[in-house]
C-alpha cells in the first residue's frame, strides 16, 4: 500500500511540473503578442499566428494533462487491483496453511490416541495404580513412597530404574519442601523424561542414500518389523528395496517376499544357507543401479552362539564400508516388549556384538510392562526409535517421548 501512495504523489508532482511548464510557454507566447501589437508589425497576421500557438499550447497542455491523469488513473486501478490480488493470494495461501496445520494436528491426535489406545495395559498398571496411591494419602512419607517403587517394578521398569526414580524424586520432594500427594505426579513424570534423556535423537535416518540394518533374535517380530517399516518409509515417499540377509530361515525370506508384495517393495534374495554378506553386496548394487533411497537389511538372530553372529555382523559391516562408504547408516535392534527384563538382557548382549543406533520395541499394546521402555532408554542410553502398538501395517509408530509419557501416566 506504501508503495501505491507513493506511485501516486510521484505522478502529482509530474503533473505538476508540466502543467507549470506549459504555462510558462504560454506567457511566452502572450509576451510575444502584446510586442507585436505595441509595434504595429506590417505584413504579420499576429492574432492568427499567435493565437493559433495559444490555442495549440493550451490544447496541448490539457490534452497532456488529460493524458497523464488518465495513464494514471489506469495504474492506480492497476495498483489497487494488484494490490487486492496480492491480499488474496495471502488469504488464501493462510487459509491453505491452517488447513494444513488442522490435518497435522489430527494426524498428530490420532497418532496419539492409538499409541494411548496401544499403552492400553501398562496404563493400568502404572497410571491408574500411581493415581490410586497418591489419592489415598494425605501427605507424603516414605510409605507412600515405597507403594510407589512397588508400582514401578511391576510394570517392568527394573530395579536399577526404579530406585534412581525414587531417590530422585525424594530429592527434590525435600527440596522443594512439596508435601501434597497431588503434586507427586508431574514431578514422577519429569524424573522420568530426565531419566530417559530426551536429547537421545529418536528419529530414523532417512536421508538418501541410507542403509538400515535390522538385528534381533528369531520371534520377536523382525521380519513384521522391517515388513511394516518399509511400507511407511515408502508411503512417505522413499524408494526402498530390502535386502533379505537372514538365510539360515527359509521362512523368513517367504516372509519378507510376502511383505515386499504387500508394501509393493521388492526383495533382493539368495537361497536358504547362502552367504548373508553377499546379499547384502547384491543389495547394495541393486539399490545403487535404481537409485534407491533406503536399504533395509535383515540379519540372522542366533544369539545362542554370540561369537559367529559377532562374525557375521562384522563381515556385512566391511561390506557396507567398502561399497556403499557414503551411506547413511542405521542398526536397530527389535525387542519384543511382552518379554519385560528379558528384553533388557538381550539389548546388553547385542550392544556387546554391534554398534546399536536404536531400538525398536514390538508388541508393546500386548503387554503391562510397557516400563521397559523406561529402562532400556535410560540405562542403556540407546534411543527407542520406533514402537509397535498393534497389529496393522500403520501400528509401526516413531517414538516420542512426551507422548509416551502422557500415554502412560495420564
Amino acid at each position: 500500500m506504501f508503495k501505491w501512495f507513493k506511485e501516486k504523489f510521484s505522478k502529482d508532482d509530474e503533473q505538476k511540473i508540466i502543467k507549470e511548464n506549459y504555462a510558462d510557454e504560454v506567457n511566452e507566447v502572450e509576451q510575444k503578442v502584446e510586442f507585436y501589437e505595441e509595434n504595429n508589425l506590417e505584413n504579420t497576421s499576429v492574432e492568427d499566428i499567435d493565437t493559433k500557438e495559444i490555442v495549440e499550447s493550451n490544447n496541448e497542455l490539457d490534452q497532456l494533462v488529460e493524458g497523464t491523469l488518465h495513464q494514471d488513473e489506469i495504474k492506480d486501478n492497476n495498483l489497487e487491483n494488484e494490490t487486492i490480488d496480492e491480499i488474496s493470494n495471502i488469504e488464501e495461501k493462510e487459509e491453505i496453511y491452517e488447513e494444513v496445520e488442522e490435518i497435522k494436528e489430527e494426524s498428530k491426535l490420532s497418532i496419539f490416541q492409538k499409541l494411548k489406545q496401544g499403552l492400553t495395559k501398562t496404563r493400568h498398571e502404572m497410571g491408574v495404580k500411581i493415581n490410586t496411591i497418591l489419592g489415598s494419602y494425605v501427605k507424603i512419607d516414605d510409605e507412600m513412597l515405597e507403594d510407589l517403587e512397588d508400582i514401578l517394578i511391576s510394570a517392568d521398569i527394573g530395579m536399577e530404574t526404579t530406585m534412581k526414580l525414587i531417590d530422585n524424586l525424594r530429592n527434590t520432594i525435600i527440596q522443594e519442601k512439596i508435601n501434597d500427594p497431588n503434586m507427586v505426579k508431574p514431578l514422577l513424570k519429569e524424573e522420568v523424561k530426565k531419566l530417559m534423556n530426551d536429547s537421545l535423537d529418536s528419529k530414523i535416518k532417512k536421508e538418501s542414500p541410507t542403509i538400515i540394518l535390522v538385528v534381533g533374535v528369531n520371534g520377536v517380530g523382525k521380519t513384521t518389523t522391517i515388513g511394516k517399516l518399509s511400507s511407511k518409509l515408502k508411503m512417505e515417499g522413499n524408494k526402498v528395496l530390502i535386502a533379505a540377509a537372514d538365510t539360515f530361515r527359509a521362512a523368513a525370506i517367504d516372509q519378507l517376499k510376502t511383505w515386499g508384495d504387500r508394501a509393493n517393495v521388492d526383495v533382493i534374495s539368495h537361497n536358504e544357507g547362502a552367504d548373508p554378506a553377499a546379499v547384502i553386496f547384491d543389495g547394495i548394487t541393486a539399490a545403487k543401479s535404481r537409485n534407491s533411497d533406503i536399504l533395509i537389511c535383515d540379519t540372522a538372530g542366533r544369539l545362542h552362539n554370540k561369537a559367529n553372529l559377532m562374525k557375521e555382523l562384522e563381515k556385512i559391516n566391511r561390506v557396507i564400508d567398502r561399497e556403499y562408504p557414503n551411506a547413511n547408516r542405521e542398526t536397530l535392534l527389535v525387542l519384543d516388549a511382552t518379554t519385560g527384563q528379558n528384553a533388557m538382557n538381550q539389548a546388553k548382549t547385542f550392544k556387546e556384538v554391534c554398534s546399536i543406533s536404536g531400538i525398536v520395541l514390538t508388541k508393546l499394546d500386548g503387554t503391562a510392562k510397557g516400563g521397559v521402555v523406561i529402562a532400556l532408554q535410560s540405562e542403556l542410553q540407546i534411543p527407542i526409535k520406533l514402537v509397535g502398538v498393534g497389529e496393522g501395517i500403520d501400528d509401526l509408530q516413531e517414538f516420542e517421548l512426551n507422548s509416551f509419557i502422557d500415554a502412560i501416566f495420564d
